[in-house]
């Protein structure tokens, strides 16, 4: 029997080290978080949904006899990122952290470096026009920025109205090409981009493009 491999995924990187195990003959489950309605196809098995804390996950690792666990999780995903430490612990088998490297800016960047997402949101000036590019769980903390016009992008539809009061919605996943969002910057007269330092080659165009047009970007440091 192949050894059985669980890897917390959600990213490019999680997909791509799935399938290169899957191929080397590996057991593999790639767990996804679920805010996705069509996710990428990813070889292997798929489990989509939280377990329920560290206790669940641990849990879940006995039940199926996984023998070694890869975190491959966002940068930003802190709690699943605790919860997999605590469970690997718990269930006594190998934890790894896959984690891609931060972006590192530019000689011709405009970047203001930040903290906290609060503190990105208390650095937008005044009648900005801001391509808001994070997910839909951080959008309510900007709620409070009245006099900023929001353009907010989102892979699926909002289940229910966004909790700002000027803002225009962009659906789909970002381009991996710097002209196509250089277009989307100049179509809504983004002035702003607040984002955090994802790293990664999938959503570096927007990085690109504001280089190219000379236009700041709010970045959010990694936790």
């Amino acid at each position: 029997m192949s050894e059985k491999i669980l890897i917390l995924g959600g990213t490019n990187e999680a997909a791509k080290l799935a399938s290169d195990l899957v191929d080397a003959g590996y057991d593999v489950t790639t767990s996804l978080a679920g805010r996705t309605k069509e996710p990428e196809p990813v070889k292997g098995a798929v489990r989509i949904g939280g377990f329920g804390g560290s206790e669940g996950l641990a849990n879940y690792i006995r039940q199926h006899a996984i023998a070694r666990m890869i975190d491959a999780t966002h940068p930003f995903a802190r709690q699943i990122s605790l919860n997999a430490k605590r469970a690997a612990e718990m269930a006594q088998i190998p934890l790894e952290r896959q984690e891609r490297p931060p972006w590192q800016p530019h000689k011709d960047d405009r970047w203001v470096e930040v903290e906290t997402l609060e503190a990105a949101r208390d650095t937008i000036p005044p009648k900005a026009k801001v391509l808001l590019a994070l997910g839909s769980q951080h959008i309510d903390l900007f709620r409070t920025r009245e006099d900023v016009h929001f353009i907010v992008r989102m892979v699926d539809p909002p289940k229910q109205d966004l909790p700002l009061k000027h803002h225009s919605l962009v659906l789909g996943k970002p381009p991996s090409d710097a002209a196509a969002e250089v277009l989307l910057f100049k179509t809504h007269d983004i002035t702003h981009i607040v984002c955090r330092n994802s790293g990664g080659s999938g959503a570096y165009a927007k990085i690109e493009a504001a280089r190219k047009l000379g236009l700041p970007v709010i970045m959010v440091a990694r936790p």
